[in-house]
């Protein structure tokens, strides 16, 4: 079985080798753009375990997953006969997901990370179905997966039903340029008969936590996003308020010894390294900065130090064998729960608490740009107070957001429900723990935006010395998305090219490799 050539010669390609997959590959997988292919090493691999489950079916052994049937029926065997049809059945069965499909960029790294954990050579299917997976990809023929039907253990079955109906004809998919085309159709567009599931392929297509991987993947970049542009906020603000820049010496942070702040004020100390604004004020007798302003390196430091942590987990299981059972290399097919996402159900927990907390003292910065008498700006932002509102209400948006946040960073993964007749009775929530952070980033991109443009608004209410170079251009390439605010006007444009300006921004290098996937 081969598939069509469905990518352009021109077209960036990136090897997929089992096991070594980092975070720079995925970011690049997310991020679109780039043809996939597996690493020649994993091709011996998959046909071991293929070999060793067709093994079993000749000798007519009976072993979980390969000739019974699944959850509560594990003890029920299928005659060989019939074990095509309880394959598909399988797959049919599970497709129950509801929902708003996922994203095409989780989508990629749904079929990227499902090759590669199959790729392993634990799961005992074909060459062949990795390859189509593959294809599919590289052809931006995306499954249409819906995004809520999960409680993530027994693997992420529903979406994944989804994602291998396509593979056996059934489903639907969607194309780069808007087309929906049923799962037939799509395997035709990659030259393709759709599969007639073997033994086991079925099980390890539904199996896996590779959907909670994703949107844990898809939160992570987002989150680093918003750290990245929460400093560089951080030190606008700090500007206009004419603030000290003595909490980043790296005496303190030294003393402490937390990696995460010891980053994030070097990160500071570069980004106001030349400022003539810090200079100009060296006497001005004020003491201390509120704590959203002093304890940038203390919180986002700790945001960064999660991240950290959250992106070695995500990164170590997008490599892996997350299936059940599992078939090894001396024909041992060993049923356990891998499948189980309790890991991603952390991960994509400590993301949304970072991804909170860059909000809220984002948020609290932002109030304190406001108020005059902290800040020692106009009140507002804005001269003719009473006449002009300014910021005022802009903030009120901030603060409903940071809020909102609040609520939705109460982990998934304190919940359970059991499932399939109390055999599966616990659960780790993990796809939901992933889907929310979208949002999260989302409503965080605003507070930080309106931030921006109100710092921005504060230093040029200041204007005089210069702030760093750094700074400077942050502050003009701000300006080329929103004017200055003299008077009162429709802002909602604004905070939406403001949010553009979090979610988009190319970001200095000293900010950029502190983060975990650019490290």
């Amino acid at each position: 079985m081969t598939t069509a050539n469905t990518t352009s010669s021109s077209t960036a390609r990136l090897v997929l080798e089992p096991g070594r997959v980092g975070l720079a590959d995925l970011r690049r997988i997310h991020a679109g753009g780039v043809a996939l292919e597996l690493h020649s090493s994993s091709r011996a691999a998959l046909e071991a375990s293929q070999a060793a489950v067709q093994h079993i079916v000749d000798t007519g052994e009976t072993v979980y997953g390969i000739n019974t049937g699944f959850g509560k029926l594990a003890s029920t065997r299928i005659p060989p006969e019939r074990l095509t049809e309880r394959q598909r059945n399988l797959v049919i069965s599970h497709s129950v997901g509801t929902g708003e499909p996922l994203p095409p960029a989780v989508v990629r790294l749904v079929l990227a990370t499902k090759a590669v954990s199959l790729a392993r050579g634990h799961s005992g299917v074909r060459p062949e179905v990795v390859d189509a997976l593959l294809a599919l990809h590289n052809a931006g023929i995306l499954p249409r997966i819906p995004s809520k039907g999960s409680v993530g253990a027994s693997g992420d079955l529903a979406p994944l039903a989804h994602l291998a109906c396509v593979l056996i004809g059934e489903g639907s998919a969607d194309t780069a340029d808007g087309q929906t085309l049923s799962g037939r159709q799509a395997m035709k567009r990659i030259g393709l008969e759709p599969f007639v599931l073997g033994p086991k392929e079925g099980l390890a297509l539904l199996n896996g936590t590779q959907v909670s991987t994703a949107l844990g993947l898809a939160g992570l970049f987002g989150a680093e996003r918003l750290l990245a542009a929460g400093l560089v906020c951080g030190a606008l603000s700090l500007e206009a308020i004419q603030g000290s820049v003595k909490p980043f010496d790296a005496r303190i942070h030294a003393a402490r010894g937390q990696s995460g702040q010891i980053a994030v004020a070097g990160a500071m100390r570069a980004l106001l390294d030349g400022s003539q604004i810090v200079t100009s004020h060296a006497h001005c007798g004020r003491v201390q900065d509120p704590y959203s302003v002093r304890c940038i390196p203390q919180v986002m430091g700790a945001c960064l130090d999660n991240l950290a942590h959250a992106a070695r987990v995500l990164a170590t299981e997008a490599n892996a064998a997350s299936d059940n059972p599992l078939v090894f290399d001396n024909g041992d097919v060993i049923s356990g729960g891998n499948f189980h996402a309790e890991p991603i159900a952390f991960a994509s927990d400590i993301i949304a608490l970072a991804i909170a907390e860059i909000g809220a003292i984002s948020e609290r910065r932002l109030a304190l740009l406001l108020d005059s008498g902290l800040s020692g700006l106009p009140s507002f932002l804005v001269s003719d107070g009473g006449v002009n509102s300014g910021f005022m209400i802009a903030q009120v948006t901030a603060a409903a957001l940071a809020s909102e946040n609040k609520s939705h960073a109460h982990p998934a993964s304190v919940d359970s429900l059991p499932t399939s007749a109390n055999q599966e009775d616990h659960v780790s929530m993990a796809t939901y723990a992933g889907r929310r952070l979208a949002e999260m980033v989302d409503n965080t991109a605003v507070v930080l935006g309106i931030e921006a443009m109100a710092g921005a608004q504060g230093m040029e209410l200041r204007r005089g010395p210069k702030s760093s170079p750094l700074v400077e251009a942050e502050f003009a390439r701000l300006r080329t998305k929103v004017a200055f605010l003299d008077k009162d006007r429709y802002l909602a444009d604004d905070i939406e090219a403001m949010k553009q300006w979090t979610l988009t921004s190319a970001w200095p290098k000293a900010v950029e490799i502190i983060l975990p996937s650019h490290q």
